[in-house]
C-alpha cells in the first residue's frame, strides 16, 4: 500500500499504514521513557517517606523513654514477688570489716556494705534487653544501679555452680588432692542430660582441675565430684550450700537443693541474691581466678593423653564486644524453666566495678548482648 490518493478528507490528513506504524512506535518509546521516569520518582518518594517515618518513630521512642518513670519496673512473665523490698530496704549484709587473706588483692568491693535500691535506681525498660530478670549492682557501694524484677524469685540453673565453687573452695584444703571419676556420677549426668567436662569412668584428676571443669564447661560431673570430695554426697553438700547462703544473709531469698543447678522448685534465688553470691566468690582469690579464666587445659591422663581444653564461652564471646570496660568473670546457666541466664563481673574504663545478673533470656548470644546493653546503658 502506498500513499492513498485524495490526501485530505474533511480537513484531516490521511496517512499511509507505514506512516501510522512509525508514529505508533515513536509514541510507544516516549511513553515507555515517561513510565521509567515516573517509576523512579515513585521509588524515590517511597524511600523519602520511609526515612521520615523512621525518624519520627525513633523520635517517639526517645521521647517515650525520657518520659517513662524511672522507678517503674516492667511486670513480665515469671515470678514477680509482691514482697520484693521497697526503695532503700536492705536485702542482705556483709560484715563491716571482712577478713581478707594476706595475699589477696585489696579491691574496693571488699569493703563491707549493704545492698540497697533507692530513688536513683533505674528501671530497665529498654525493649532491646530481652531478659525477664536483670540487676546491676555497684560493687563499691552496694547500690542497685538498675533492675528489672531484680528482687523476684527465679531459677538460677547453672549459675548455681558459683555457690558450688565457693563452698567447695572453702572446705577443701588441698587443691592438688585427686579424685577418680565414678560410674554413679557418669550415670547421673547422663540420665539428667547435664553438661559435662567429659571425664571417663576411672579417670583421675586433681581437685583444682575439677574447679575449672565446674565453671568453664559447666560440668555436672565436676560438680558431683566436688560434692563427693567435700561432703560425701550431693544432699549433704546442699546442706553446706544453704549454710553459706544463711551466712551471707540470703536465707529468705535463696535456697539450693543440688550443686549442679538441675531444675527443682526449691532450687531458687533472686537476681540480687545471685549477685551477692557472685560477690562473695570474687572475694576468694581461687574462685576469682577460676571465674575469670578464658582457656584452661587439664593435665594429660591415660584416657586423655593431650589433656582436656576447657573454655569459658561467655568470656570469650563478650571479650570483643563493647561494654565500656572489661568483663573479668562470668558464669552462665540454662534449663527450660530458666531460659538463658548469666552473672558477670566488670571493671569499667573509669575503674568502677559492677556485677550484672540476668535471667530468662532467649538464647546464649542474646543473653550476652543483654549484659552488653546493661553495662553500656547504666554502668559508669
Amino acid at each position: 500500500m502506498g500513499i492513498i490518493e485524495n490526501p485530505q478528507r474533511d480537513g484531516h490528513l490521511i496517512y499511509s499504514a507505514k506512516t501510522r506504524r512509525h508514529e505508533y512506535g515513536y509514541r510507544r518509546r516516549v511513553w515507555k521513557k515517561r513510565g521509567k521516569i515516573l517509576l523512579i520518582l515513585l521509588v524515590a518518594a517511597l524511600v523519602i517517606a520511609a526515612g521520615v517515618f523512621g525518624v519520627l518513630k525513633i523520635k517517639d521512642r526517645v521521647l517515650a523513654a525520657k518520659s517513662a518513670p524511672e522507678k517503674e519496673v516492667i511486670e513480665l512473665e515469671g515470678f514477680n514477688d509482691p514482697d520484693a523490698p521497697a526503695a532503700g530496704e536492705i536485702i542482705g549484709e556483709f560484715p563491716e570489716e571482712p577478713e581478707v587473706p594476706e595475699k589477696m588483692e585489696k579491691l574496693p568491693f571488699f569493703e563491707g556494705y549493704e545492698v540497697y535500691k533507692d530513688g536513683d535506681t533505674k528501671a530497665i525498660y529498654n525493649e532491646e534487653i530481652i531478659s525477664n530478670y536483670a540487676i546491676l549492682i555497684d560493687l563499691k557501694t552496694g547500690h542497685v544501679v538498675a533492675e528489672r524484677n531484680g528482687f523476684s524469685k527465679m531459677y538460677p540453673a547453672s549459675m548455681t555452680k558459683v555457690l558450688t565453687l565457693l563452698v567447695a573452695v572453702e572446705h577443701l584444703d588441698d587443691l592438688k588432692a585427686t579424685f577418680t571419676m565414678t560410674q554413679d556420677i557418669a550415670d547421673f549426668v547422663y540420665k539428667n542430660d547435664c553438661s559435662q567436662v567429659g571425664y571417663s569412668v576411672g579417670e583421675t584428676m586433681t581437685v583444682e582441675e575439677l574447679l575449672y571443669g565446674l565453671i568453664m564447661p559447666s560440668g555436672g560431673d565436676a560438680a558431683l565430684a566436688l560434692a563427693k570430695c567435700v561432703a560425701g554426697n550431693m544432699e549433704d553438700f546442699a546442706v553446706l550450700m544453704n549454710e553459706k547462703v544463711a551466712e551471707l544473709g540470703l536465707a529468705d531469698v535463696a535456697h539450693f537443693t543440688n550443686p549442679i543447678g538441675i531444675f527443682d522448685e526449691e532450687n531458687y534465688c533472686t537476681p540480687a541474691a545471685m549477685a551477692m553470691i557472685m560477690k562473695a566468690a570474687l572475694e576468694n582469690p581461687v574462685c576469682r581466678d577460676v571465674l575469670g579464666q578464658h582457656i584452661y587445659k587439664t593435665e594429660p591422663t591415660e584416657e586423655h593423653p593431650e589433656g582436656i581444653t576447657l573454655s569459658n564461652l561467655f568470656l570469650r564471646r563478650i571479650e570483643d564486644k563493647e561494654t565500656g570496660g572489661e568483663v573479668l568473670g562470668a558464669k552462665t546457666g540454662y534449663v527450660n524453666e530458666s531460659g538463658n541466664c548469666a552473672v558477670s563481673y566488670e571493671i569499667t574504663e573509669n575503674d568502677n566495678r559492677y556485677i550484672c545478673v540476668t535471667g530468662a533470656s532467649k538464647g546464649a548470644w542474646r543473653c550476652i548482648y543483654d549484659h552488653c546493653d546493661i553495662y553500656n546503658g547504666f554502668a559508669e
